[in-house]
């Protein structure tokens, strides 16, 4: 536990604020860590006394003889869950520093106790990343995902949904957005890690749709508060473990495939535009240039806006700043370009599909 690198920080940090020179010893009496680097590696008989008495040991100018390796000062155990892990030197007057000496000890082992927790947090989120990794193969192992969540103290029970985040420039790092998560989702009913710098898996667990987009909606709330963009894609609802995989792939698409604009876009919202983005490219592209090639973009943000607004002219007009007259001349003047009515149903599936395929495109350039 009491590693060379922990040793140099809390020596660095004492020294810093002490201006005294402090050494640490590990288990075995030898110096790991020091404001003077000639003594780094050199055994400390001093220390080596504390960890056999595990008590203090004040050494004065008269003593170093008896003690090869020290000097005059105060060393005191480091202990950690009740066993001495190791030594803290400080040089000078024992009198001098003794009113601090036992500060300088609690400080250290509470740095200690702070490493411990957060490497215990680090361990037990990369736990959670694999096991999310094992849930994305075809064929997985049931076993190994039992004992990882056994030791990580999480139970995954169906339903299951996967949702997908991410994350704009933000004033939160990796592990404070983890705990922002999962202090809106409790731990037993979400599993949430990274899958890159700026994205984030969350697997839900015996949770309702219905609660689990409330959750994500306060979710974007607190963060957007802070001005942290966020986007969330969320897949479908599934039963059994071994369609976990399904829902992330579809979680992926909403992001992939939903407005920029839209916070929080459900597969189902996207789900025709996924299966246009699985047929041929070429096909597709013949599609959109036959059906939108002659329109000025000024028509085509006119259809958006129709479609945005369910066909509605009024809405539509209003979205658009324009008068309704004026909107009903653009529609004519697309039935005119294109050969197909916006107002009518059939024509203006033809011409969303349209809208969806050149959105498309755009994302995928």
């Amino acid at each position: 536990m009491l590693t060379q690198e922990i040793a140099t920080e809390i020596v660095k940090q004492t020294t810093l604020r002490l201006r005294r020179n402090i050494n640490i010893m590990d288990e075995r009496g030898t110096i790991i860590a020091s404001s003077d680097p000639t003594r780094v590696n050199r055994a400390h008989f001093g220390a080596m006394e504390v960890l056999r008495s595990g008590k203090p040991l004040y050494i004065y100018e008269q003593d170093p003889h008896k003690w090869e390796g020290s000097l005059p000062g105060i060393n005191l155990p480091i202990v950690f869950q009740e066993k001495i892990i190791g030594v803290i030197g400080i040089t000078g007057h024992p009198d001098e520093i003794a009113e601090f000496s036992e500060l300088v000890k609690m400080i250290t082992e509470m740095m200690i106790q702070q490493s411990f927790i957060t490497e215990q947090l680090e361990w037990k989120q990369r736990l959670k990343e694999l096991v999310f990794e094992e849930l994305m193969k075809e064929s997985i192992d049931k076993e190994s995902i039992q004992q990882r969540l056994h030791l990580i103290g999480v139970k995954l029970e169906s339903p299951y949904q996967v949702a997908t985040i991410e994350i704009g420039s933000s004033q939160y790092n990796r592990r404070e957005l983890i705990q922002l998560l999962e202090g809106i989702f409790h731990s037993q009913h979400a599993m949430i890690g990274f899958l890159s710098a700026n994205r984030l898996f969350l697997l839900t667990s015996a949770l309702p749709e219905k609660k689990v987009k409330e959750k994500l909606l306060t979710i974007i709330q607190r963060l957007t508060s802070k001005g942290t963009q966020i986007r969330i894609g969320i897949g479908s609802v599934v039963e059994m473990d071994t369609y976990i995989r399904h829902s992330f792939s579809e979680a992926m698409s909403a992001l992939a495939l939903g407005s920029e604009t839209q916070s929080l876009i459900t597969y189902t919202e996207i789900e025709a535009m996924v299966l246009l983005d699985r047929l041929d490219k070429w096909t597709i592209r013949q599609f959109c240039d036959r059906i939108l090639g002659n329109l000025s973009e000024k028509l085509i943000e006119t259809l958006e806006h129709f479609f945005a607004n369910h066909l509605n002219l009024s809405e539509t007009a209003k979205s658009l700043y324009i008068h309704r007259n004026s909107l009903i001349y653009r529609m004519k003047k697309i039935k005119e370009v294109t050969g197909y009515d916006p107002q009518k149903f059939n024509h203006a599936t033809t011409l969303q599909m349209a809208i969806w395929i050149l959105h498309m495109q755009k994302k995928g350039s």
